[in-house]
C-alpha cells in the first residue's frame, strides 16, 4: 500500500506502507548508525518521535528479544530506504514487520532517505506525518501536532514503581546505586551490575529521600525522551541530591538535568545527535573518543558557571558540551551514551570512574563511624 511522510514544511516524500496499517506522527529525528536497530526502536528516549533510519538496509538481522533495552517498542512511526524481509541470523526470533505489527507502530519502506535526512539537517527537526491518502492533508496533520515539549514523556516511560534490577554483581562487596529511571535502557543498568553495582530502580518522581533510603552509595541519573527544561522537579530532585554529597553520575538527559540542577541552561539542537560514531574530545588529556549519542537538546557552554562545573569533554562536530564535572562534588555527566549499545566500548571507563568515587564515598562514611562510635 502507497503511504507518505508528510513534512510540517510541506514536504511530502511516497513509500511503500509496512508494520501497522496505521496513521502515526511525532517529531522525526534521523539516526545514522550502521547498526543496532534493534536497540534504538526500544530505547525509550525516542518516545513519541518517527525514526529515520540513514543505513540503507533495515532488518537484515531479524528481532531477537534479548537485545531489547525495554520492554516495548517506543517510536512513534519508522522510515527506512529498504525494509529486508528475509533475517539472516541464527537467534532472530521475528522479523521487524511482525514486531512492529504486534506494538501498533506503522513504517514506510522505498521512501528516499537521503532527500529526507538533508531536509532535516538544512531545516531543522520538524513533526510529521505517516500515513495513506492525500500528502498536503497530511501536511495539515503534521503541523496539527503537539510539540514535543508539551508532553511529559519522561512520566510516560519512567517505572510506575521501584524494583530491583534481577541481574546480580559477582562482588562480595557490591556498590550499592539507585537509579532515577528517566527512560533508563536495560544495557545500562547491565553495564552497572558488571561494573560491580547492586541495582536498584526508582520512578522519576521519586524525592531525594526515597532515592538514598537504605544503603545507596550512588546515584545515577538515566537517558530518557522530552525537554529538560520542563522537569523542574527532577532538576530540584537532583539539587538535593548534590546538597547531601552523594555520588552522581548522569548521561544523556541526565547530563542535561544535571546542568540545570548546576544553574546552567539547555537548548534545542537543530536536527540532534543520533548516531554510533560522534568524535568527542577529552579535555583532559586531548584523547579522542568515538562515541554512541542520542539526544536533541544540549547544555550551552556559556551558561555554565565555572564555580559550579567545569567542562571535560567537547564534541568535535559542533564543539557542544559533551562533558562536565561539578565543583567540589563527586557529580559529573556526559552527553553521550558510554554504555555503547549500539557503539564503540571507548568510554566504559566512566562507569568505573563512578564506582571509585563510590570507594571513596564508603571510605569516608566508614571513618566517619568509627570516629562517631570513638567519641560516642
Amino acid at each position: 500500500m502507497e503511504a507518505w511522510i508528510a513534512l510540517e514544511n510541506g514536504l511530502a516524500l511516497p513509500g511503500k506502507l509496512f508494520g501497522a496499517p496505521l496513521p502515526a506522527g511525532g517529531e522525526v529525528v534521523f539516526h545514522t548508525g550502521m547498526t543496532g536497530y534493534q536497540e534504538i526502536l526500544t530505547d525509550p528516549s525516542y518516545a513519541g518521535q518517527v525514526v529515520v533510519f540513514t543505513a540503507a538496509h533495515i532488518g537484515n538481522y531479524g528481532i531477537h528479544q534479548a537485545d531489547y533495552e525495554s520492554a516495548r517498542i517506543h517510536p512513534a512511526a519508522v522510515i527506512v530506504r529498504d525494509f529486508c524481509r528475509m533475517n539472516f541470523h541464527r537467534r532472530s526470533e521475528m522479523n521487524l514487520d511482525q514486531v512492529l505489527r504486534q506494538a501498533r507502530v506503522p513504517a514506510i519502506a522505498d521512501v528516499d532517505t537521503r532527500a529526507l535526512t538533508v531536509a532535516l539537517r538544512n531545516e531543522g527537526v520538524c513533526r510529521g506525518w505517516v500515513g495513506t491518502g492525500d500528502p498536503a492533508k497530511l501536511v495539515e496533520k503534521a503541523r496539527s501536532l503537539k510539540p514535543i515539549a508539551e508532553t511529559d514523556w519522561v512520566a510516560r516511560v519512567s517505572t510506575r514503581e521501584a524494583y530491583p534490577f534481577l541481574r546480580q554483581p559477582e562482588s562480595d562487596h557490591p556498590y550499592e546505586v539507585a537509579v532515577l529511571d528517566c527512560g533508563v535502557k536495560k544495557s545500562i543498568l547491565g553495564r552497572l551490575v558488571d561494573e560491580g553495582c547492586k541495582v536498584r530502580v526508582f520512578p522519576s518522581h521519586s524525592t531525594a529521600a526515597q532515592l538514598m533510603d537504605g544503603p545507596t552509595e550512588g546515584v545515577f541519573l538515566s537517558n530518557g525522551p522530552g525537554d529538560p527544561a520542563h522537569q523542574r522537579q527532577l532538576v530540584e530532585t537532583i539539587g538535593e541530591l548534590l546538597d547531601a554529597g552523594v555520588p552522581i553520575f548522569g548521561i544523556c538527559l541526565g547530563h542535561q538535568l544535571l546542568a540545570r540542577a548546576l544553574g546552567a541552561e539547555t537548548v534545542k539542537l537543530p536536527f540532534g545527535h543520533h548516531g554510533a560514531n560522534h568524535p568527542v574530545q577529552r579535555l583532559s588529556d586531548g584523547k579522542v573518543e568515538i562515541t554512541s549519542q542520542n539526544h536533541n537538546y544540549a547544555v550551552p557552554l556559556e551558561s555554565l558557571d565555572p564555580k559550579m562545573a567545569t567542562t571535560t569533554h567537547r564534541s568535535l562536530n559542533d564543539d557542544s558540551v559533551e562533558g562536565l564535572q561539578a565543583e567540589g562534588r563527586p557529580a559529573y555527566s556526559v552527553q553521550y551514551h558510554p554504555e555503547a549499545a549500539p557503539g564503540p566500548s571507548d568510554s566504559l571507563y566512566l562507569f568505573r570512574r563512578f564506582c571509585h568515587d563510590m570507594a571513596a564515598h564508603r571510605s569516608h562514611t566508614n571513618r566517619e563511624m568509627k570516629k562517631h562510635a570513638a567519641s560516642g
